[in-house]
């Protein structure tokens, strides 16, 4: 069938990448440069299958365009797949939901008979609002869960496919069952990616849009847990590695996400852990505001460590220490380092005038948040009295003395 995908994020080119080995695509982007990236079959992300998958979508027979053209997008599609960002604006203590309004409404202009299925990450109650709104029972939700990095894997073997309605009706519901379907069909066609059948769940829109933040908050609340783990160790001298692992052998807690770091970070958690707790309202909670609060706690925390270490060198030296902050993005292979956890280190840190520099390939300019972009790594390790690293990297072993980490377990 014919399947219009609005975005070519992360999301929306790893579904289209996903569905277009079976149906006709076609990609609806504002952005002319990834338009013709799609077309010209030239990856723009640093996600290694997803990069693989477009470079040979046409040896594998995948059917994708990419297009600005509404009409030749949604004409003729019986499903438009809508992964637009929605950023959180804490002015209104709410998603952004404006890019996405603008999709739906463009979508209607062309097509009325087309299912939009909202794929971007909304609040809760958003997509039944919106239908009642505008008076569409066509309208269903499917969060993704997909890590930064692996979009196209986490597609191809997900954990569950979740599909809500708007409208409770028979039509919507046997709608979202065949979408459904479509998604977990996908993930089991190539033999060469052998995969357990996904759990398949169709529920209303407001329980789909809860199990979306719920489930990043509850990742959140992991990492936060961890990291205060580390905290107190530090605080009283005890290994925190030591710790951790005689904490997760308890199969009840589990030998994973369990890596501390300098906070939770990227596109999706600090914004969906806020907006989880904006929908609690008069509601009482205690934990997903502590989650939210921890992640500032641990930052001005490490912003303290380095800071003391920096002041301990100033009282030795004459010369000004120098603070190297090793890549901002948030893990290997990503080349996103949006609400990166280290630039609210770099934040506090210039607050209290420490000198930092900056090493990360993926920035074109020689300054980042007034601080000098080094791009040679051996002149930046050489320059740099301390350097600062969210997660550890083989190449930091020739200065490992100098480098600042609490990537304990080299991963994750």
């Amino acid at each position: 069938m014919d399947i219009a995908v609005v975005g070519a994020g992360y999301v929306g080119l790893s579904v289209a990448l996903l569905l277009a080995r079976h149906h006709t695509v076609h990609v609806v982007d504002i952005n002319p440069m990834r338009v013709a990236a799609i077309n010209a079959r030239t990856p723009y992300f640093s996600d290694a299958e997803m990069r693989d998958c477009l470079v040979h979508c046409d040896e594998l027979g995948l059917s994708i365009q990419a297009t600005q053209d509404p009409v030749v997008a949604y004409l003729h599609a019986r499903y438009v797949i809508v992964a637009v960002p929605t950023n959180f604006d804490p002015d209104r203590n709410n998603f952004d939901t404006g890019a996405l309004e603008s999709a739906v409404g463009a979508i209607r202009a062309v097509n009325n008979e087309a299912w939009i299925v909202i794929r971007s990450t909304v609040p809760i109650g958003y997509t039944e609002a919106l239908a009642k709104r505008r008076s569409d029972e066509r309208i269903l939700v499917s969060p993704e869960f997909l890590r930064e990095g692996h979009a196209l894997l986490d597609n191809l073997h997900p954990s569950r496919v979740i599909v809500g309605t708007a409208t409770d009706n028979g039509k919507a519901r046997a709608n979202a069952h065949s979408f459904a379907q479509i998604l977990a069909a996908e993930a089991t066609a190539d033999e060469q990616l052998p995969t357990e059948h996904p759990m398949l769940m169709v529920c209303t829109a407001r329980e789909a849009e809860s199990i979306k933040l719920f489930s990043n908050t509850y990742l959140a609340l992991r990492v936060a847990f961890f990291n205060e783990l580390d905290t107190f160790c530090e605080a009283n001298g005890l290994d925190t590695g030591t710790v951790i692992r005689g904490t997760v052998a308890d199969t009840r807690i589990g030998n994973y996400y369990d890596n501390p770091s300098f906070g939770y970070g990227g596109y999706c958690l600090p914004k969906d852990t806020k907006q989880l707790l904006s929908s609690y309202r008069d509601i009482p909670q205690d934990l997903i505001g502590a989650v939210v609060a921890s992640n500032h706690t641990r930052k001005r925390f490490i912003v303290d460590e380095v800071f003391a270490r920096v002041q301990a060198l100033r009282g030795r030296d004459e010369a000004q220490p120098i603070v190297g902050v090793y890549r901002l993005t948030m893990k290997q292979g990503s080349d996103n380092f949006r609400e990166s956890s280290i630039i609210d280190v770099i934040s506090g840190l210039r607050e209290r005038g420490v000198t930092i520099r900056i090493y990360e390939p993926l920035i074109g300019s020689d300054h980042f948040m007034d601080c000098p972009v080094e791009q040679d790594l051996p002149t930046f390790k050489r320059r740099c009295t301390i350097i600062l690293a969210n997660r550890w990297a083989d190449e930091l072993s020739s200065c490992r003395d100098k480098v600042y980490t609490r990537d304990l377990f080299h991963r994750d």
